[in-house]
């Protein structure tokens, strides 16, 4: 079963980091949130606001309630987080007897909704073209690299649902094992270009190849790909990518021949703040779990409590920013990511 959580904000309703394409070679973006926490706080915020918006269901559901249940085995469920959210999905998750505080999570077949997302506030207020769509779409680390076409299909779908556009203006791909860390700037580009694997970042840049050469996506980037590891990526590959985004958090600069390789190739460099470990598996089962600030939608033995089982495993988060260019302002962001059960 798949669980799927989104989270999003419209205009200036939430907080969030934003890389835009277009700029100096390299663009800073203040803030002091990082991704993951960003991330996981308007999870949170969005399940609480999700089950104060449901609160009606909840006090006229009993024990014969009919909302909905969890999904058989080989099902999924969203964790979504729309309009200062952020939303999931989870497959594989065992069926349960439902409960009344679930009026809040929506099931499409196999996939779960958590929580449930309200598609008519979807879709920008202006015409397209005066927008700049930028997505980031993580790869993470234990899901299988086979499915990168389908989590990228998954997680575009759903952003393009959410924005009412047909077409992405920049496409951003962070795969799992990166980072540009280290004591100065020679050392964390050393050290980035032993990271990842560069082999199934080929194969898996070829899916965004395509969106490219289809015209759903524009623009390609990647991130935290160093000098030596950006230079034998773009040998490998048939459609370089225009931008690099990476994070010199620790080592403060870009090194030297990482600026001289993205000019020479005339790839944008920008600078960001997001986590690598986006989603780990731990942090996941804390939101879905019965903690003080979780979902409640795991079960738990201990407590009595009934829900999904399972072990969980993250499988994509895509951050997503619509930008309206004449007034400089961002209109919409926010996160959609799923998550898949698989039985114990």
């Amino acid at each position: 079963m798949t669980v799927h959580c989104e989270y999003s904000k419209h205009l200036e309703k939430h907080l969030t980091l934003n890389i835009v394409s277009g700029g100096p070679s390299i663009i800073r973006k203040p803030g002091t949130f990082r991704s993951n926490l960003e991330f996981t706080n308007s999870l949170r915020s969005n399940f609480l606001a999700a089950q104060q918006d449901y609160a009606d269901d909840f006090s006229t559901c009993d024990d014969n309630s009919t909302a909905p249940v969890a999904a058989t085995n080989g099902g999924g469920a969203r964790i979504n987080g729309a309009n200062g959210a952020s939303n999931g999905v989870l497959n594989g998750v065992h069926s349960h007897r439902p409960t009344a505080d679930e009026a809040w999570i929506e099931r499409d077949g196999a996939l779960m909704y958590v929580p449930r997302i309200s598609w008519s506030a979807a879709g920008l207020q202006e015409e397209r073209s005066q927008y700049d769509v930028t997505v980031k779409l993580f790869f993470l680390p234990g899901a299988p690299v086979h499915e990168r076409a389908k989590y990228t299909m998954e997680a575009l779908a759903l952003v393009q649902k959410e924005l009412g556009v047909s077409t992405i203006d920049l496409l951003i791909a962070s795969f799992p094992g990166m980072s540009f860390d280290g004591d100065c700037e020679w050392a964390a580009d050393q050290k980035n270009a032993q990271q990842g694997n560069l082999e199934e970042e080929v194969a898996s840049w070829a899916i965004l190849e395509e969106l490219h050469r289809q015209g759903t996506v524009k623009t390609l980037g990647i991130a935290e790909f160093g000098s030596e590891k950006l230079a034998k990526f773009i040998s490998m590959v048939r459609v370089p990518p225009a931008v690099d985004q990476i994070n010199v958090r620790d080592c403060c600069k870009v090194p030297p021949p990482l600026s001289k390789l993205a000019k020479e190739q005339g790839i944008e460099l920008f600078v960001h703040t997001d986590c690598m470990d986006i989603l780990p598996k731990g942090t996941i089962r804390d939101l879905l779990g019965h903690g003080l600030q979780g979902a409640g939608i795991l079960a738990d033995p201990e407590q009595g409590r009934d829900g999904l089982e399972g072990d969980i495993v993250p499988q994509w988060v895509v951050k997503y920013t619509a930008f309206v260019k004449n007034r400089g302002v961002i209109e919409n962001k926010g996160y959609f990511a799923a998550a898949e059960v698989h039985d114990g």
